[in-house]
């Protein structure tokens, strides 16, 4: 089989395609023949490995596993003797952070993992590049106790994150006021915004508005510059650590510091994401209900992956990148 290999940490120089062999699954493994996939931001920092602390995962001194990709699109072509909730033949997506080798034409991955059959009607490129956004987004999200018409300002609103997140806050009724560039402004009012601002032209952090949530998806701002943005007892959690990765220290901080006077209760939590079968069987639900549809920027065949990785990191991309495996 064709796959993408690399064996050191580094660019996307480092990718290499190359002849493989087909992997058998074990008992518990689905063998799925890989149709679509993605490159998102997690596997440009499962890539370099930033920040460094992922080494302790991905391998501290070159990867663990030497096929990237997190996220896939495809058919299952063989089971695990004691596989019980797929067979053969059926369309699968599924999504792992830790990476699950899916730049190849074919995988192996655990039933009982982040996987399911497809939502009906979806085609392997919406379905291979969907679920990574809908996990982080949601994983954002369910760290509050979001009320209808509570006001949310979502820094980032056109990526795949903040798409996702656009998406899933208007399904759970909340008022939204989106940031994104100008030729964006469209397609998240489509997606649900009350509100938008351009940042192009302005600073949303000065913007005069009050927000019981500030959701920055592309980790580009701090708390101490939207703290003002926020009501009393309001909360902020970033997709990133911070420049200074001080965000997992003001997770735990602000909720002490925050009582004090002059402080407001406001306070910064980190959005540990530790279900993804959850993130997935909810990606599944929206789509059917037709409450959520993958927003795709542009797509590369496999052998053109390194390209689709430098454009992902210019960090402009709308929506999804997706990567089209065979024909």
């Amino acid at each position: 089989m064709k796959a993408i290999v690399y064996t050191q940490y580094g660019s996307p120089d480092v990718l290499q395609l190359r002849e493989m062999v087909i992997p058998e699954p074990k008992d518990h493994d689905i063998l799925v023949r890989v149709k679509a996939t993605s490159v998102n931001r997690t596997d440009c920092a499962n890539l370099r490995a930033k920040p460094f602390i992922m080494r302790f995962v991905l391998g501290f001194f070159r990867p663990n596993k030497n096929i990237p990709g997190t996220e896939f699109a495809g058919d299952i072509v063989k089971i695990g003797k004691a596989v019980t909730t797929f067979k053969v033949g059926d369309k699968v997506f599924g999504f792992d952070d830790s990476v699950l080798s899916s730049y190849a034409e074919y995988l192996v991955f655990p039933e009982s993992k982040g996987v399911s059959t497809m939502p009906a009607g979806f085609n392997y490129q919406q379905a291979g590049a969907c679920i990574e956004g809908v996990h982080y987004a949601y994983n954002i999200i369910n760290k509050v106790e979001l009320q209808k018409g509570q006001k949310v300002i979502v820094n980032g609103a056109s990526g795949g994150i903040g798409s996702a997140a656009v998406q899933l806050l208007k399904y759970f009724g909340a008022d939204i006021t989106a940031v994104c560039s100008t030729k964006n402004i469209e397609l998240v009012k489509s997606l649900g915004a009350n509100k938008v601002i351009d940042y192009t032209i302005e600073d949303f952090t000065k913007d005069s508005g009050k927000y019981d949530y500030v959701f920055d998806t592309v980790g580009k701002s701090t708390f101490g510059k939207c703290k003002s943005l926020l009501n009393p007892g309001g909360v902020y959690i970033s997709s990133e650590l911070g420049p200074w990765s001080q965000n997992l220290f003001y997770a735990l901080t602000t909720g002490i510091f925050g009582r004090l006077p002059g402080q407001e209760g406001k306070k910064v939590k980190f959005p540990y994401p530790p279900n993804i079968k959850r993130s997935v069987l909810l990606v599944k639900k929206l789509i059917e209900e037709g409450e959520f549809k993958a927003v795709i920027d542009r797509s590369y065949p496999l052998e053109e992956i390194a390209d689709a990785f430098r454009y992902v990191e210019k960090g402009h991309k709308t929506g999804n990148v997706s990567i089209i495996v065979g024909e």
